[in-house]
């Protein structure tokens, strides 16, 4: 019996501490989702009305223009990009971006030799259960989280739009989480490159819009483009920055609330065989007691 409540109170004092690092992960991670929300917050409006603007130039470019950006091409080479973090402790947020590359290569590149899809990681976690798979895996940018900057970031999109212009990918796709509060991550998919063109909703084709450029067209598209195209791939890893600490966050504060629960079925466990471990030695002494008074 007492072996059993020294197990229990082993239990009891593991349980406490781990609830300890556990909330304390929680305030670490609530600080610092602070700022990385109001980073992708305050960004995302400009990013999207970029991208809006990308897709319009693309469409109202027509033949006049050739956005090397923009080439569709047959898709004999692919590049997936699998944003994730570089820690773990935070539910689902990297297994889903891995179960995701997963489902597009079994659904849309199975076709595709194994040497002809990419995968490049921004992050460790999807690394760590990727890495014995049979493709071209690129981990050049996988410790982009450790210095986040639009200066760093801007170094692995060029390296993105450099293999897309001279061939090496016939088509490029970002899987990561979109921020959209504390509680909640969206699994996104998007193409990165080409260059989607506007796109028409309900059947009916959007009009083209045309633009007045100033300087010559052609040289005004060959520097926006680029530039557009890095702020929108920022965004992609501002959007899964935030996300991963709300993940985190919310991950821990769940991770608290089971130790509560744990620790009170640890605690009535343990009176319950302290209560049968005292009843024991009572009975055991007016057991003891009687003996001696019936000798």
């Amino acid at each position: 019996m007492a072996g059993k409540l020294k197990e229990v109170r082993t239990r009891i004092s593991s349980v406490i501490s781990t609830q300890q690092i556990t909330k304390a992960m929680k305030m670490v991670s609530a600080a610092k989702l602070r700022r990385a929300q109001d980073a992708i917050l305050q960004m995302r409006p400009y990013a999207l009305k970029m991208g809006e603007l990308l897709s319009n130039i693309a469409e109202a470019a027509g033949d006049d223009v050739k956005i090397e950006y923009a080439q569709q091409r047959e898709v004999k080479n692919v590049l997936l990009v699998a944003v994730t973090s570089d820690k773990g402790l935070c539910g689902a947020f990297n297994s889903n971006v891995v179960k995701a590359i997963k489902r597009s290569i079994e659904e849309k590149y199975a076709h595709l030799p194994k040497q002809n899809i990419h995968i490049m990681f921004i992050g460790k976690k999807a690394y760590d259960q990727m890495k014995r798979m049979p493709y071209a895996l690129n981990t050049e940018y996988i410790d982009l989280f450790h210095k986040l900057s639009f200066e760093s970031v801007a170094q692995a999109t060029e390296r993105i739009k450099n293999g897309f212009v001279k061939g090496e990918y016939d088509e490029v796709i970002v899987v990561y989480n979109k921020f959209k509060n504390a509680a909640t991550q969206i699994l996104e998919t998007e193409q990165f490159l080409p260059i989607r063109k506007m796109e028409s909703t309900g059947g009916e084709k959007k009009a083209r819009t045309d633009y007045m450029y100033d300087p010559e067209k052609e040289q005004m598209i060959q520097e926006l483009v680029p530039r557009i195209l890095n702020t929108t791939f920022f965004r992609y890893i501002l959007d899964s920055n935030a996300s991963e600490h709300g993940a985190r966050m919310t991950a821990m504060d769940k991770a608290s609330d089971n130790a509560n629960e744990l620790l009170k079925e640890l605690k009535i466990s343990y009176n319950r065989a302290r209560q049968a471990a005292i009843t024991t030695e009572l009975t055991e002494i007016v057991s003891g007691a009687a003996a001696l008074q019936g000798s």
